[in-house]
């Protein structure tokens, strides 16, 4: 079975668990990284001939045109990752549709391709900003990943479905959804979908959930990672201790799993996921609470 892979193209200083420390006015002090880390993933990729779906930061796109070129040119599917990596729910609905068209537009020229998926910064779709899917089937987004099934500090909506789905907008417009993947233990789902949870969980314990979501209950996951979590010479930022042990913990075992997760399972970018699974319909009135 195919699975989605995923990269989330940003750079350290970009993650919101450092939003208290670094203002995104000074970013371009920072020593930039984030080029070398994917290009370091296209290599990896490239050996286990694997494509995948990168969500690239407008930010980032701008600074590095090539990157993106090269990413295309590799067979990978580019797509959107907003521009600032403000959290939505932090952001004015004009603020964000300006953000939103401006990273699009940037992204479909330098890969010469339309852009078809976003992922919010830090899945902050949530409750409170449900109205940006309203706003990403506007602009002709045809999937967003953003919306975790689960309970957790920044995001989430628990209870939300665990498999892809397509939402129906009030306006009757509609957008397809894949939740970042999950594992039922017990009667609580288990975030297995990578990133800090790939770094923290024991790897069997990642390979495990993954393997119960594609044979006991025959769907395809999705998985994501950051460029950044493959580079533990990166620069050290002081943090709480919470954003501390999210960011830092394993960042040197972390290419190696991945080398073993690519072993172990079968990859191919989003839209074709996508284009193999059975996709309900769901109304997004029920999110909302109607």
């Amino acid at each position: 079975m195919q699975n989605a892979l995923t990269v989330d193209v940003e750079d350290y200083f970009h993650v919101a668990d450092f939003a208290r420390q670094i203002d995104p006015a000074t970013w371009d002090r920072f020593p930039l990284r984030v080029e070398r880390n994917t290009h370091r993933l296209l290599d990896l990729f490239a050996g286990h001939d694997v494509r995948a779906t990168f969500f690239v930061l407008g930010w980032v796109a701008e600074r590095c045109p090539d990157l993106v070129r090269a990413i295309a040119g590799q067979g990978h599917e580019v797509a959107c990752h907003g521009y600032s990596h403000r959290l939505i729910y932090d952001k004015t609905r004009e603020d964000f549709r300006a953000e939103t068209v401006c990273s699009k537009a940037c992204l479909e020229d330098q890969a010469q391709r339309p852009v078809l998926g976003y992922r919010a910064a830090s899945y902050s779709i949530t409750r409170r900003s449900l109205w940006a899917l309203d706003i990403l089937a506007e602009l002709g987004f045809s999937y967003d990943s953003s919306i975790f099934p689960v309970h957790h500090d920044r995001y989430g909506i628990p209870g939300s479905p665990r498999w892809p789905y397509k939402l129906e907008m009030p306006d009757g417009a509609s957008l397809i959804e894949f939740p970042p993947s999950t594992a039922v233990v017990g009667r609580h789902p288990l975030p297995v979908a990578g990133g800090g949870y790939f770094r923290i969980y024991p790897y069997w314990l990642t390979r495990l959930g993954l393997n119960r979501i594609n044979r006991a209950e025959n769907r395809p996951f999705i998985f994501y990672l950051h460029p950044w979590e493959i580079d533990p010479q990166q620069p050290r930022v002081r943090a709480g201790w919470l954003s501390t042990f999210r960011h830092y913990t394993n960042l040197s075992r972390c290419e190696q799993r991945l080398k073993q997760l690519l072993r172990d399972f079968r990859f191919a970018p989003v839209k074709e996921v996508l284009a193999g699974a059975a996709i309900p319909t769901v109304s997004a009135r029920v999110f909302a609470g109607a």
